[in-house]
């Protein structure tokens, strides 16, 4: 009989894990290297063994990030929906809930653009290719709401979106509170009842 052992994480994988606690919570450039090999219980060599430095670290992070991100919009609280317009409204409506709870930091990628105003950073180019795919992912179910102007209306949801993810920084029970009946106006403006 053999015996299961179970390893602890990878250096990296600690590393990616503290990072990502701390610069979600406190931002990228406020973080330093030191902090986050303390928190992994690492050393300095073995940071940079896996991230050449703080930048690519950060990018991975952003990565990281993005895959999540999708992972929530694609099925918002879990679920899966077939109906564009249903699927756009329960992504709003968990991200609302969202932008009231405890430690809400909006989204990290929205967060980058502000910390990385140069667009050739590594952190900046990750936080840019979201947003232009999800620009586009908003169209596309603009457009299959039928939408009497898509890309208006993705642009719209889209604002409203990055709105949330501000204001809930701001004042937890303020306006991102009021964006499902924002979405749902602003979608009908668009989009012809069946």
């Amino acid at each position: 009989m053999s015996k299961i052992t179970e390893t602890a994480p990878k250096a990296a994988d600690r590393i990616r894990a503290s990072a990502r606690e701390l610069f979600y919570r406190e931002g990228i450039r406020a973080v330093g290297v030191d902090e986050i090999v303390q928190k992994a219980g690492v050393t300095k060599p073995s940071l940079y063994r896996s991230f050449p430095s703080k930048d690519e670290l950060a990018a991975a992070y952003l990565r990281d990030y993005d895959e999540s991100f999708r992972e929530s919009f694609e099925k918002p609280g879990g679920k899966s929906y077939s109906d564009p317009r249903e699927h756009v409204l329960a992504y709003i409506r968990w991200l609302s809930k969202r932008a009231a709870a405890d430690g809400y930091r909006g989204c990290g990628l929205s967060n980058a653009t502000v910390e990385y105003p140069a667009r050739e950073h590594p952190a900046r180019q990750v936080a840019d290719a979201n947003k232009r795919a999800f620009r586009k992912r908003l169209r596309e179910l603009a457009a299959a709401m039928g939408a009497s102007k898509p890309d208006v209306l993705g642009d719209g949801l889209l604002l409203l979106i990055e709105g949330i993810y501000i204001t809930g920084q701001q004042m937890p029970a303020g306006p991102a509170q009021s964006a499902p009946q924002a979405a749902t106006a602003l979608i009908e403006a668009f989009v012809k009842p069946v």
